[in-house]
């Protein structure tokens, strides 16, 4: 099932369920989730201050970028800046409330629902080095826990896993933490929902 058809079918899913309590808590109010949050990266060496910014379709697929810097707490880490970039993908929530399998709390099942998986490239700065001088890639799960009962506000987030340089994929040699390392984002981030009608959009042009 594509994405655009999957976000039709949860719409007309809404519309039939609307007299019913909201199981989704305000996640189908609109299409595209905003998620915009501020906090710090755990590394091996030190925090840096961290802010990310995440776009996902009917809050179950979407994109993410995030900056870190070391100066924010002065530590010293492995790299000095950080940049990600990259897709993330969230399947409980569709499997979760199309099949009506809520637990009647609402941060639970909001919780729940926001594990998932991420995949990214990584752009960082080791000390004494240009910015962007270290390419490589990230996998992570994420999870996040509303401190609202609903979809809109704001959220505690967490988000970790381990980070590989180019140099070490290709040469499975690891000389230090520039190399591989693991970190743990941690943020609080306001979410917003927006009806941006992406569906009705791609019916219209048939």
């Amino acid at each position: 099932m594509s994405v655009a058809a999957m976000g039709a079918f949860a719409l007309s899913a809404a519309d039939i369920r609307a007299e019913s309590p909201d199981t989704t808590y305000g996640r189908v109010e609109g299409d595209l989730t905003l998620a915009v949050g501020l906090g710090g990266a755990l590394t091996p060496r030190g925090v840096r201050g961290a802010g990310e910014l995440r776009l996902r379709y009917m809050d179950s697929a979407g994109i993410y970028a995030s900056y870190e810097d070391s100066s924010v707490f002065r530590a010293a880490t492995e790299s000095r800046d950080v940049v990600c970039a990259g897709i993330e993908v969230r399947p409980l929530f569709f499997y979760r409330w199309l099949r009506g399998r809520e637990t009647q709390w609402p941060r639970l099942d909001l919780l729940i629902d926001s594990i998932g998986l991420e995949l990214g490239a990584v752009f960082a700065q080791p000390a004494g080095t240009a910015f962007g001088s270290q390419p490589g890639l990230e996998a992570a799960l994420g999870v996040e826990m509303p401190i609202l009962d609903r979809a809109m506000g704001p959220w505690v987030a967490l988000h970790g896993g381990l980070r590989w340089s180019d140099a070490e994929l290709a040469s499975r040699i690891v000389r230090d933490d520039n190399d591989r390392s693991a970190f743990l984002l941690v943020t609080l981030a306001w979410h917003l929902v927006e009806a941006t009608h992406l569906v009705d959009l791609g019916d219209e042009s048939r």
